[in-house]
């Protein structure tokens, strides 16, 4: 085979690999945007930094790292996840900073509900405890 056609078969495998992969991201992201049962496809206001805590309240294991990827993939920032000291059935979402547009925003994402209890001493705007009966997107399947 003369070295041009090798270069054309590389430059056509290489092309065709370049282009699954992105159709690859796009669907995975796609499928990460869908809202919850009960969520709605809310996002965080361009150029907003919307600072949220994320604490499980459950005992299944990543559930916060879950949460925390769920709203990230929705421009919000995520800046501290942990495990809350007690366990709930009912995801809530607390305004810590006195944004209620803010928090209604992150509990219709979450299909949660609302509680205001500003503290100026929390660095974050919104505190996230996730409940039992928050599920996470199913993600996509490829073999």
């Amino acid at each position: 085979m003369k070295p041009g056609r090798w270069i054309l078969l590389a430059v056509v495998v290489g092309g065709a690999a370049y282009y699954g992969a992105k159709r690859y991201e796009r669907a995975h992201y796609e499928v990460a945007l869908r809202p919850l049962a009960g969520g709605k496809e809310e996002k965080a206001p361009a150029g907003t930094r919307i600072k949220i805590e994320v604490l499980n309240a459950t005992t299944t294991k990543g559930l916060a790292h879950r949460a925390t990827l769920f709203l990230r993939d929705r421009g919000f920032d995520v800046v501290a996840i942990g495990t809350a000291s007690q366990q709930r059935a009912e995801t809530t979402v607390i305004d810590r900073s006195k944004h209620p547009a803010w928090a209604r925003l992150v509990a219709n994402a979450m299909g949660a509900t609302l509680t205001s209890r500003p503290d100026s001493s929390r660095y974050v705007d919104v505190t996230v405890l996730i409940g039992a009966n928050w599920r996470p997107p199913s993600e996509p399947f490829y073999p």
